[in-house]
């Protein structure tokens, strides 16, 4: 059964908040160090973003942009978010694949220096995201 591609929005907005979910919680367990917890938590964050990446990625091939109807500060506040949003969501796959790689390879000094640096950007790009799905399709 195929998924209507007018829903694919919607399911990317939740794929989304569920990795920003999932990115905190991942943060409180290492804090409580909880590191087995924390290992599932990242890795189902990166699982959510990278299911997003090729749903949203499908829905643009077939639907192709999607204009802002907003007018007035409300466009601007959402060009605003959206240029920082894309900008560093084409900086966190990097930057989170180099993270996720040094953990497996076991080389935590290394993971934590840029876990540290990538968690913030990542919590942002997943939210943001959340935010310009409601500015765009819900507004």
């Amino acid at each position: 059964m195929a998924v209507p591609v007018s829903i694919l929005p919607g399911i990317n907005a939740v794929l989304n908040g569920l990795s920003a979910l999932l990115l905190s919680v991942g943060w409180a367990l290492i804090r409580a160090k909880k590191i087995p917890a924390h290992r599932l938590c990242m890795l189902s964050a990166f699982a959510c973003s990278g299911v997003f990446l090729c749903s949203y990625l499908y829905y643009h091939y077939q639907v192709g942009s999607v204009r802002f109807r907003g007018i007035g500060p409300i466009r601007t506040v959402y060009f605003t978010i959206l240029i920082s949003h894309t900008t560093l969501a084409v900086l966190i796959v990097p930057m989170a694949l180099r993270t996720l790689y040094l953990a497996w390879k076991l080389r935590f000094a290394e993971h934590y220096w840029w876990a540290r640096r990538t968690l913030p950007l990542w919590l942002y790009v997943s939210v943001t995201g959340v935010v310009v799905y409601v500015m765009l399709y819900r507004l």
